[in-house]
């Protein structure tokens, strides 16, 4: 254990000030499976300016700011590849259905009634806070108003990836496909010099999205150079509706309208045939990963160990919070791995090394920012988690990756530092006021429970 440090992680970064952070591991996701001990990781500003031996500390940063975290395990923020994040207000409020049930007898219509950009921006900040206390430092985010959605990242801080949702019937935010292009391309218009905020074209799912939708999303995400965030194939009655109406399964469709593509995010992905995990990998498409929400709706089971043997980037995603009911990445990964274990019959299959890879740099790839975040490099995005590792729940600990991913939990994530800005100390949420959230939040539950 380190000793004779400060122990007080920095609140505000400078952008000319450096801090060497001291923690008992340190975890850099690349190389994989790759754990540092008595090794510091040096910030300036945004980024990573370096990781280096503690020894080599007094010699290259002889004036550097110490920050000790003794008994943490140091490494990227967890990236949650797919949310509705301003569904937080709608947790609990229609559980224990299918899908389809859940969608089109609970929740669009509460959502007809409620959703608005009050709902967006409270529900929005509700999951961010639930985010930063789990470790999440990105989110890749698809709902309605993304400008009152943005309001909310930026005063939490975090890093996320806004999706301009698409649907052929109206909403309470736009009428039609155009209605929603129109507006989305708008707002990304409007934030795109925020520094911690990118877009995704959203079209929400092959049976909410018709052939000429596809084919614009697919021309503006060419165009604009972005990622396309798509659920598909959730459900067997999504493909059998796909059977009679268009006459193939909907990942065929997709591909002869061009739509499986290396930006293309395709979310759940549960029910596949060997031949389309081949079309996914031939295509260089991403799959987003949310166990619970599949479990929880009792969609099924996604072939990961086979997605991951095929060559295809997985990421790990929690869905929303109506769905699941815990925005809880760490969770999340955990059961990833033992799904696959237990599907694969193998108790090898995606070892803890490769499962911290799906919810880091897994989730970066898919949405174009590994070069910025995913891993601890120096020049990458100073996007940092310390996780508590020395409780009595964490001990003994012989493998500091299988302790995070096997016994760890959110409740274990003792810091957090986006671009090097500290968003929670010591448990402690540090640009969010906590009772003010919990008040807002109170009083959306209290006006959806007298529906």
């Amino acid at each position: 254990m380190l000793t004779g440090l400060s122990t007080e992680p920095t609140v505000a970064m400078l952008p000319d000030h450096r801090t060497a952070l001291l923690p008992e591991w340190l975890i850099p996701i690349e190389p994989q499976g790759k754990v540092l001990q008595d090794h510091a990781l040096v910030m300036q500003g945004a980024l990573i300016e370096a990781i280096l031996p503690v020894h080599e500390l007094q010699h290259r940063y002889p004036h550097v700011q110490r920050c000790a975290l003794p008994g943490q395990a140091l490494l990227p923020g967890l990236v949650n590849l797919h949310a509705h994040a301003a569904m937080t207000l709608l947790r609990g409020y229609a559980d224990d259905f299918a899908l389809m049930d859940w969608l089109t007898k609970h929740i669009w219509p509460a959502e007809a009634r409620w959703v608005s950009d009050a709902f967006v921006e409270d529900g929005t900040a509700l999951a961010c806070a639930e985010f930063v206390r789990g470790g999440v430092t990105t989110f890749n985010d698809m709902y309605f108003f993304p400008e009152a959605a943005a309001r909310a990242v930026i005063s939490s801080g975090l890093r996320a990836t806004l999706g301009i949702t698409v649907l052929e019937f109206p909403t309470t935010w736009a009428t039609d496909a155009d209605d929603y292009l129109r507006k989305g391309l708008a707002a990304r218009d409007l934030l795109r010099d925020e520094p911690r905020l990118n877009f995704a074209m959203a079209p929400h799912a092959p049976y909410t999205v018709g052939d000429a939708t596809f084919r614009r999303v697919m021309t503006f995400a060419d165009e604009l150079d972005l990622p396309v965030h798509l659920h598909v194939h959730e459900t067997t009655t999504e493909i059998d509706d796909s059977l009679r109406q268009h006459g193939v399964r909907p990942i065929e469709r997709l591909a002869r309208l061009g739509v499986l593509d290396p930006r293309l995010i395709a979310v759940h992905a549960v029910h596949l045939t060997p031949g389309e995990i081949d079309l996914l990998a031939a295509h260089g498409v991403s799959v987003a990963h949310c166990p619970h929400s599949n479990l929880k709706l009792a969609s099924g089971i996604a072939p990961l160990h086979e997605l991951r043997a095929a060559g295809v980037n997985v990421g790990i995603g929690t869905d929303g919070a109506a769905s699941n009911n815990r925005l809880d990445v760490l969770a999340e990964t955990r059961t990833a791995g033992l799904l696959a274990k237990g599907a694969s019959g193998q108790a090898g299959t995606l070892p803890a090394a490769e499962l911290l890879t799906l919810a880091t740099l897994g989730g970066a790839r898919a949405l174009g920012l590994a070069a910025q975040i995913g891993s601890l490099q120096a020049g990458k995005q100073a996007d940092l988690i310390s996780i508590q590792l020395d409780m009595l729940d964490t001990l003994p600990l012989f493998d500091a990756i299988a302790q995070v991913v096997y016994s760890a939990g959110r409740e274990q994530v003792r810091n957090v530092w986006v671009a090097g800005e500290a968003l929670l100390h010591d448990r402690r949420l540090v640009k969010v006021d906590a009772e003010e959230l919990r008040s807002r939040a109170l009083a959306w539950g209290r006006r959806l429970q007298a529906r």
